[in-house]
């Protein structure tokens, strides 16, 4: 075997024996889920009993129609009793709502008074209700005008109660011809999730390549390894024994998510399964869920998330090895590794705005731009995009990350026996030029 295939099943295997590893990628979509279930079911516990709130109505007309629910418990109280109930502000009483004229003529008069920041949800109650009162007073007003007739008026009533149910069915057109269901939510929770995924990858594993650099630098391993591995094959054997490490994490989480779907289907493919899921969820129709992830090209997101990952993935980890290589420390990486993380930030903000509008100019210039396109473009795909956008993105990204490949080896082949004094970049520069 050549020296570079010794140093990447050096790097590879080092690392996936690890317990560490190990247990990451197992835990690792658990740890997800959680991180994102356990903040919401936190969110949604009441934080002590149900809160007392006071209404005081001048008018009469709106405190009836507040009803307690098992957050908030309204009591009707006089004007008079105000100041009492003052003093009980942050202790047994969460808050005064005053009433001081008719909202109908003067929407401003109406005030929540609390020790506390009102939580939204409070808010949203109390406008609720009182919004749906002012209606009913606008439509009593026109019907006594007289201007409008009594039935015009019912089924104006009828028409603002009941509301609207319309349901909006969203399809794609593919390129054959063909059309598929499809869902902007379920788009948009894939390309962050993609984006996520890719951005914590890139972090993450370039960081590894990194550290690899850095320890073998401090302990001088480096200078027996050089004497039989030349320093530009050293630093691919690195690059690409750690990428290893990723994709096969990548492909353990996906072989764990296919068993979790393929159990899933099996779950909700049931009748009696289904109607209960449908009818425990009220309005949200399941057929239409399964519907729209059938519709979705699984095959085309993870085939370019693994293109994108493994362009943004040399081209960082070649930055992070090559200014890792010219210092003797972690501290002295500040320098160089500040901006680098800085754009790669920018890259994912460009990516989570870009969800709103995928199609715009900040999508569509950062998708192409190859030090943010990774992170961008994987946001973009699920939507659908043209083909000829996807291919410029692919080129971009890998002539970049092979002309900063050859870059970084030229540094790294120098600095990596350098040692006592941090370089600047113009010293860095010259490195370039040495043979």
């Amino acid at each position: 075997m050549n020296t570079v295939g010794l140093v990447i099943q050096r790097e590879y295997i080092t690392r996936v024996r690890k317990k560490s590893f190990i247990i990451l990628t197992l835990l690792m979509p658990l740890l997800m889920v959680a991180l994102s279930v356990i903040p919401f079911w936190l969110s949604t516990l009441n934080e002590g009993g149900v809160k007392q709130i006071a209404v005081i109505d001048n008018t009469g007309v709106y405190a009836p129609l507040l009803q307690s629910t098992e957050n908030y418990e309204f009591q009707i109280i006089g004007f008079s009793e105000k100041q009492d109930q003052e003093s009980r502000l942050g202790k047994d009483l969460f808050g005064i709502l005053q009433i001081t004229g008719d909202l109908n003529k003067n929407p401003q008069a109406v005030s929540l008074t609390s020790e506390k920041q009102a939580p939204q949800d409070l808010q949203s109650l109390i406008k609720r209700t009182l919004n749906e009162k002012v209606t009913q007073q606008k439509l009593d007003e026109l019907s006594a005008s007289g201007d409008v007739d009594a039935e015009a008026i019912s089924r104006v009533r009828s028409i603002v109660e009941d509301g609207s149910a319309i349901s909006l069915k969203t399809l794609r057109l593919s390129d054959d011809g063909s059309v598929s269901e499809s869902s902007t939510e379920l788009a948009t929770i894939i390309g962050m999730i993609f984006t996520i995924l890719i951005y914590m990858f890139i972090l993450l594993y370039g960081n590894m390549v990194m550290q690899a650099v850095l320890e073998e630098k401090k302990s001088r391993i480096v200078e027996v390894m050089v004497s039989s591995v030349k320093p530009v094959n050293l630093l691919i054997g690195k690059v690409v024994g750690i990428g290893l490490v990723g994709i096969t994490q990548l492909l353990i989480w996906g072989i764990l998510l296919g068993v979790l779907s393929t159990g899933l289907s099996f779950f909700i493919s049931s009748p009696e399964q289904a109607a209960a899921m449908s009818t425990d969820m009220g309005d949200f129709n399941m057929e239409e869920l399964v519907n729209a992830i059938m519709g979705v090209n699984w095959f085309e997101i993870a085939l370019y998330f693994l293109i994108f990952f493994v362009g943004g993935y040399v081209l960082y980890a070649s930055i992070f090895a090559m200014f890792a290589s010219a210092v003797d420390s972690e501290e002295d990486t500040s320098q160089f590794m500040t901006p680098v993380t800085l754009l790669i930030m920018f890259a994912f903000f460009a990516g989570f705005y870009s969800v709103s509008n995928p199609d715009g100019p900040l999508a569509f210039w950062t998708s192409l731009i190859p030090f943010t396109s990774p992170i961008v473009m994987m946001v973009r795909i699920p939507f659908g995009i043209p083909l000829w956008e996807k291919m410029l993105s692919v080129v971009l990204l890998y002539g970049t990350f092979i002309l900063i490949s050859v870059f970084a080896a030229k540094i790294y082949r120098v600095g990596i026996l350098m040692y006592g004094k941090k370089p600047t970049f113009k010293e860095m520069m010259k490195w370039v030029k040495y043979k």
